[in-house]
């Protein structure tokens, strides 16, 4: 069975929240890790309400230096340091963050009671977490201020080997770790077995693009192709390409034209004006060019893969 590879969207409003929509944030789950993508005002409240425990988050990217994508982030570390938190927590973003941060803990006179490092994201790809089952890097957005998008990918995991082979062969433990890399199996009369007869493929990688702020730009294509999910900002309907263009955002069309040249296998949209109040007229507008197209609204908890 594949691990739980899920996103739970906390708040999906740009620029300010509204009677219905919180800003920017997303919790994705990974195993038994969990990572925050944005963290904007209210997200911690949101945390609270969707049964997420705040205490497992170790790592939080931000995405870009606009409140509507950070403003969360300093009142969630002070209720860290009242639930008296001690593990570490890793917060990645452009530069700026450590300096809200450590001003605000010298003007209140606070120690927090857990360390924070700090990790600023650079121009270009950069590989920001990486561990035994999964890779973190961002994607460069094109926006007012520097601004990232983030890529979540599964590495690829070992092959299974058949539990009928291993009765045939009478393959030892020792060599089973071998075989699952791909090694051929040599019986103990020098008869060889091709790997693929005796083990099966796993599943294939999964992969999450998580694409903040930016104007539609082909420049990270590449690097999002094939992706099981995309979440893609949509602030405004295509009516409003001129408006989205002068602030660097995006549109519906635009949003699902980059799925569809992408070879996504869904679309998730979000980051919708304060204007609109029917979202249904989104995922209609996006489906006209990508129809597997889903709104972003929160609460929403989507599997990935």
């Amino acid at each position: 069975m594949s691990e739980i590879f899920r996103t739970t969207i906390l708040g999906s409003s740009a620029a300010a929240p509204t009677s219905l929509r919180h800003t920017s944030a997303q919790l994705v789950q990974y195993h038994n890790q969990r990572f925050l993508f944005d963290c904007a005002e209210g997200t911690q409240m949101q945390l609270r309400r969707f049964k997420i425990p705040l205490m497992k988050i170790e790592h939080i990217f931000i995405s870009h230096m606009h409140g509507d994508h950070y403003l969360g982030l300093p009142g969630l570390l002070f209720t860290y340091h009242l639930l008296g938190r001690e593990k570490d927590l890793h917060v990645y973003s452009p530069e700026g963050m450590e300096d809200i941060i450590e001003m605000q803990n010298r003007i209140s006179m606070l120690t927090p009671s857990f360390s924070v490092f700090y990790h600023v994201i650079e121009k270009g790809e950069q590989v920001l977490f990486e561990d035994n089952r999964i890779i973190i890097a961002s994607i460069a957005m094109q926006h007012r201020i520097p601004a990232f998008g983030f890529l979540i990918k599964e590495k690829p995991k070992p092959r299974n080997l058949k539990k009928s082979s291993i009765t045939k062969y009478g393959i030892p433990v020792e060599q089973m770790q071998e075989l699952k890399s791909g090694a051929d199996y040599m019986t103990a009369d020098g008869k060889l077995i091709p790997n693929k007869t005796i083990t099966k493929e796993p599943p294939p990688p999964r992969s999450f693009a998580f694409c903040s702020d930016t104007q539609y730009t082909e420049d990270f294509l590449d690097q999002i192709q094939d992706v099981d999910l995309l979440y893609h900002e949509a602030t405004f309907m295509h009516d409003k390409a001129d408006i989205a263009r002068q602030k660097t955002h995006s549109t519906t069309i635009e949003a699902a034209t980059l799925a569809k040249k992408a070879n996504a296998k869904k679309l998730l949209i979000g980051h919708y004006s304060a204007r609109y109040k029917d979202l249904d007229a989104f995922r209609n507008e996006a489906a006209t060019v990508f129809p597997n197209t889903s709104l972003a609204e929160e609460g929403d908890v989507i599997d990935i893969g």
